[in-house]
């Protein structure tokens, strides 16, 4: 599984390519395919990426609660592979993001490509430099998450 962090500033071309950053190619484990599939994200306004080895991960987590003879589950999977393509990096270590993805999105040709353990969420960079908590605030929800008072280090 790759974890990757940082967050960087892209620029799309003309078709809609950006090359993935070095950084991130190497947070990625030895060995990995040049593959990867993006698809829109359920809770926010942009694209998140995953390694396909990531993907199938997802995959199996969904599999094992998903029945697809359930109309609602049978929805549910509708709506999550409905903005999903699959992607390759090219010999200059481009990725195409699908014109189509990229406007369910809003994203325009300035891009930030942000880091969040074993995805990287793809954000109009105008839209990802409004993104603010207030620190006191990312306490108050660092405590609520993590702060178990019985698991104190």
């Amino acid at each position: 599984m790759a974890t990757f962090i940082g967050d960087y500033g892209c620029r799309l071309d003309a078709k809609g390519r950006f090359i993935l950053p070095a950084a991130f190619k190497k947070q990625m484990p030895p060995g990995s395919p040049d593959r990867f599939v993006v698809r829109r994200d359920i809770f926010e306004p942009c694209l998140v990426l995953y390694t396909i080895d990531d993907w199938n991960i997802q995959l199996e987590k969904i599999r094992s609660r998903i029945n697809p003879y359930n109309r609602e589950h049978n929805v549910f999977l509708r709506n999550f592979f409905k903005g999903t393509a699959e992607l390759a990096l090219d010999s200059s270590n481009r990725l195409l993001i699908p014109k189509r993805l990229l406007e369910l999105a809003g994203i325009g040709r300035d891009i930030v490509l942000a880091g969040q353990d074993g995805r990287i969420e793809i954000w109009d960079a105008e839209r990802y430099e409004k993104i603010e908590m207030l620190p006191e605030d990312f306490a108050n929800l660092a405590e609520k998450l993590l702060g178990d008072s019985q698991n104190q280090e």
